[in-house]
């Protein structure tokens, strides 16, 4: 057995709104009581009952709590009643109820009201007239109506046929040639329709499936028994029992606008279950009785449907009224992606309804609207907006609209603009996916591979989340509207550019202010605004030094001074001991003959030991100067890195040679005078071996620190 759902079956958009409205009051745990039944349905109405929700079918009975009004709407005395006592009101009354219901009260002249008499929505629908108003189902009905009319006015049923209402509505105009007509049926009931003819057209048993109170229902049954001979109209699934399938049939199933979603999914989950259990066709002959039954009930092709549903409505196939013509070429003619604008008409809480000048107004879910505000405070009636068509028919037989696309979609033209010009764009880092980041870009998800995050490797994506990004565009997808782009781009070509300015600035000789951002073991990089230059090891101080940590700390400031510039490779050397004065042409100003000071012991040599009094200024304590009595080894009075006191005996600049005593410091005061013969031994006066060997380990000195330069260069 093979099933087959019409396109157009189940609730309508207003019914799913009134639905979908009550189930959130009820989520929310407030004390309801409908107003006459929600919608035609006992089963969902029922299902209301059971979850705390009361039913009254006059305002007197209630009370106290909240009261619903149901999706046909209410008079307006009612609301003034319900006010009056202090009762809050949810109106879940149908949009399009609410038009027609407008529509009237805002009319001075007789009415005309076509459709059932006693249907809920039409009822409503009188209370808000304010003159004389009529009742007619029919074409005949028009002649018992008064000869003349003051300013009449013809509404319809929303859920009446359109075929049936035009051929009134033609015999009305005859009557009254000044008769106004406010086309109230709503869209979907028209498709729902249609679509019921053309699958019963197509099928061997159709199930109609609704409330037997339902006008709505009826009528597709009718409209089902007329195409299909084997048509059913069932409220519930426990009906199916008594339906003759065979496994064979094709089956359609069709349902009110009244039917919830899971009532038509038990029904096909049961027809599957039916099947399992039906008997295989037989190769027997087939009966006159069975022959006659199999017969094609309908016209084959979709136009004889339409064509064979209006000729049962009556009417002429293939041709409409002159209203009908009339009333169509006033009409704009829409597609999805065109781009309209319409005037507010309604606004509720979860849309905005949209006059575009088309047979039936547009509807924006709030999702689709600019503004995050409550449609209600940022909307009002009369406004004009401008408005995209996503769907002509959303299933429901409404106009779905957006505002958000046009934003998009004008947002999508300014970014791909500035990626073609070059320009940078700004977003917020959102989530981190596979590969890299997704940010908001006004409001475009926009990729960013993890390689393009940085110009240096990123081990933790997440950082960037919250985070403002200024990005740069490397790739647009104009078909799927995907962006990829690179933060990493326009790191670059800002560096380049600060790269730039630095180095108009930058001259050799030059001292200049930087910030020391890191360490390596022959140097540190210093950032001098946009480009980095190199203080070697042997160029951060006077004296020896063993790391560049000992005189530097990353974030550091600094007064630098330009040594040179390599351009084309752009290097940059740096000095940081040469923005002081040089130890030597202030030693003898500092470390005047006499003087006593304190320094370091660095090197033992067998004839003495030298000693620090600042980084590159070492003196000489001779074995003889160690101590008062004569000794055979220094290190048996001294120890490198001891700090120990001497006395300055000689200072000699030029020759860079300072001799020093430790003995002498306790035996005269500072500034003494030494007596003669105690003046202590000059360089010149020390053994010429020993003046060889200290100029051996002078030039050893230089020639390290030559080494370590030349490293160091290599390193960079």
């Amino acid at each position: 057995m093979k099933i087959e759902l019409s396109l157009q079956a189940g609730f309508c958009y207003g019914v799913r709104r009134s639905v979908d409205g009550l189930n959130e009051l009820l989520a929310a745990g407030q004390r309801l009581t409908m107003l006459g039944p929600l919608i035609h349905n006992p089963q969902v109405v029922d299902r209301f009952l059971q979850r705390g929700a009361r039913l009254a079918m006059t305002a007197d009975e209630i009370q106290e709590g909240i009261v619903v009004v149901a999706s046909h709407g209410t008079s307006p005395s009612v609301l003034a009643e319900l006010a009056a006592r202090g009762l809050a009101v949810a109106d879940l009354s149908c949009p399009d109820v609410a038009k027609v219901h407008q529509r009237a009260a805002e009319h001075d002249g007789a009415l005309i009201l076509v459709g059932e008499r006693d249907h809920p929505e039409l009822l409503a629908t009188r209370a808000w007239a304010k003159g004389e108003v009529f009742f007619i189902e029919n074409e005949s009905a028009v002649e018992n109506l008064p000869a003349s009319l003051s300013s009449p006015l013809v509404l319809a049923q929303t859920t009446f046929i359109r075929s049936h209402f035009l051929r009134i509505v033609e015999a009305l105009r005859a009557r009254y040639p000044e008769i106004e007509v406010f086309d109230s049926i709503c869209p979907a009931t028209s498709a729902r329709q249609r679509a019921a003819a053309e699958l019963a057209a197509r099928v061997d048993l159709m199930l109609v499936l609704g409330s037997r109170q339902s006008a709505n229902t009826q009528r597709l049954f009718e409209t089902s028994k007329r195409l299909c001979e084997r048509s059913y109209l069932i409220a519930s699934p426990q009906e199916l029992e008594g339906i003759p399938f065979r496994r064979e049939d094709h089956v359609g199933i069709t349902a009110g606008a009244s039917t919830p979603d899971e009532i038509i999914k038990e029904v096909v989950t049961r027809m599957s279950e039916l099947d399992k259990n039906l008997p295989n066709p037989t190769d027997e002959p087939a009966t006159e009785e069975t022959a006659a039954f199999e017969q094609p009930t309908a016209p084959a092709s979709i136009e004889e449907v339409v064509a064979a549903e209006e000729d049962a409505a009556g009417s002429d196939p293939g041709a409409e009224p002159e209203f009908a013509a009339a009333f169509e070429q006033t009409m704009v003619s829409i597609r999805p992606g065109l781009t309209v604008t319409g005037t507010v008409v309604q606004v509720t809480e979860g849309e905005v309804c949209v006059n575009i000048g088309y047979k039936s107004d547009g509807l924006i879910p709030r999702a689709e609207l600019t503004t995050s505000e409550n449609p209600l405070e940022a909307y009002k009636i009369g406004d004009e907006i401008e408005v995209e068509v996503v769907k002509v028919n959303d299933g429901e037989g409404n106009v779905l609209l957006s505002q958000k696309n046009i934003v998009n979609r004008k947002t999508w033209d300014s970014l791909v603009e500035k990626f073609e010009n070059n320009e940078y764009i700004e977003g917020v880092g959102q989530s981190v996916v596979k590969g890299g980041l997704l940010v908001d870009v006004q409001g475009i998800r926009t990729f960013v591979p993890a390689s393009q995050l940085s110009e240096r490797y990123v081990e933790k994506i997440d950082q960037f989340i919250g985070k403002e990004l200024r990005l740069k565009v490397i790739e647009a997808d104009r078909q799927k509207r995907r962006l990829v782009a690179s933060r990493k781009a326009v790191l670059a070509e800002e560096s380049a550019e600060k790269k730039a300015v630095a180095w108009e600035k930058l001259e050799v000789g030059k001292v200049v202010q930087g910030v020391v951002r890191r360490l390596t073991d022959f140097g540190a990089f210093v950032d001098l605004g946009g480009v980095d230059g190199l203080i070697h090891i042997t160029d951060l101080s006077w004296g020896r030094v063993k790391h560049p940590s000992v005189i530097v700390k990353p974030g550091e400031e600094l007064e630098v001074l330009i040594l040179a510039l390599d351009r084309e490779r752009e290097r940059i050397s740096l000095g940081l001991k040469q923005t002081k004065p040089k130890p030597w042409e202030t030693a003898t100003v500092n470390y005047p003959a006499g003087s006593i000071v304190e320094g370091k012991v660095v090197r033992i040599v067998p004839f003495g030991a030298f000693v620090e009094l600042e980084p590159g200024l070492d003196g000489l304590v001779h074995i003889s100067q160690v101590a008062e009595e004569r000794i055979a080894k220094v290190e048996d009075r001294l120890t490198i890195g001891d700090t120990v006191r001497v006395r300055v005996l000689d200072v000699n600049p030029d020759t860079k040679r300072i001799s020093l005593s430790i003995r002498q410091t306790d035996s005269y005061g500072e500034g003494t005078e030494l007596p003669e013969g105690d003046e202590g031994l000059e360089f010149a006066d020390l053994p010429p071996e020993e003046i060889e060997e200290i100029e051996e380990v002078d030039g050893a000195e230089e020639e390290i620190a030559a080494a370590e330069s030349e490293e160091g260069e290599e390193e960079v």
